[in-house]
């Protein structure tokens, strides 16, 4: 990573935070970021994997601090948000990434795996906005990313709570979006498409889980991360990764018919 700054940024040290920074996403996201000038939060359960990051950051000059925190664990996050009002003040940045899928049929999929899906996936982005949108809002300046998935629009077979959950994170974004105009703070959601990362190992690993398919035309995690790198620079709503998956919602409101003949045989295919 080249040790570059923006001055203005660095002079302010207007702080980011990352969550699932250990890995995939979050991690090019985190690296984009110190390089772009920002000090960053990292966020994620792996305390080992995130010190390493911020070893990396720290030997090209920038500035991070490492937050071992489980996302999924109702409480935790209050107790993070208030180490990081402690060491890192002012937040300008929240990316809200870290994510939990699973693969196969619903009622195949364990209880417990459904509730911290819906709890890492959901609850913590809201808990998180609503930790660290008030101050910002106060201060008249500051952008919550969420990074969601082109699932979220495109409902498919075999990952039916995983969609649900990302249509959920489209539409709070959207709504929080109108909610902020003229306030000086900004909402986006990026809708990505595979995205190569250990997200995709982890899934299978999950008990009765199995590998998602799309994992085939899986993009570097990098191209998501400039990305939002984009959006910080520029904010705007929404933006696709890549972006020709613009045209999806109008596939599925054109062909959602074929989609609901094709998918269950892809499906029941890949279970047998």
């Amino acid at each position: 990573m080249r040790n570059c700054r923006i001055g203005s940024l660095e002079s302010q040290k207007r702080w980011a935070i990352v969550t699932g920074a250990s890995s995939g996403i979050g991690r090019a996201t985190a690296l984009a970021l110190a390089q772009a000038g920002y000090p960053v939060v990292l966020a994620a359960r792996s305390i080992d994997k995130l010190t390493r990051l911020r070893r990396t950051i720290e030997s090209s000059g920038g500035t991070a601090l490492a937050m071992a925190v489980d996302l999924g664990r109702e409480g935790d996050l209050r107790e993070f948000s208030e180490r990081v009002m402690r060491l890192a003040e002012p937040v300008d940045l929240l990316i809200n990434n870290a994510g939990l899928a699973w693969y196969g049929y619903s009622e195949s999929m364990p209880w417990e795996i459904a509730c911290e899906m819906m709890a890492v996936n959901n609850r913590a982005l809201v808990e998180l906005t609503w930790l660290f949108l008030p101050e910002m809002k106060r201060r008249g300046r500051g952008h919550i990313i969420n990074v969601g998935s082109i699932a979220g629009s495109i409902p498919s077979q075999g990952v039916a709570l995983y969609s649900a959950t990302k249509a959920f994170v489209d539409a709070f974004t959207t709504g929080l979006h109108r909610e902020l105009q003229g306030s000086g703070v900004h909402a986006s959601v990026v809708r990505a498409g595979a995205v190569a990362t250990p997200f995709f190992d982890r899934a299978a690993a999950q008990e009765r889980g199995r590998q998602i398919p799309a994992r085939k035309l899986a993009i570097a995690p990098e191209r998501v991360a400039q990305a939002i790198l984009r959006l910080v620079r520029r904010p705007r709503r929404v933006a696709y990764v890549p972006s020709g998956l613009a045209l999806v919602p109008w596939i599925e409101l054109a062909f959602g018919w074929a989609m609901d003949l094709i998918g269950p045989r892809l499906l029941r295919a890949r279970s047998a």
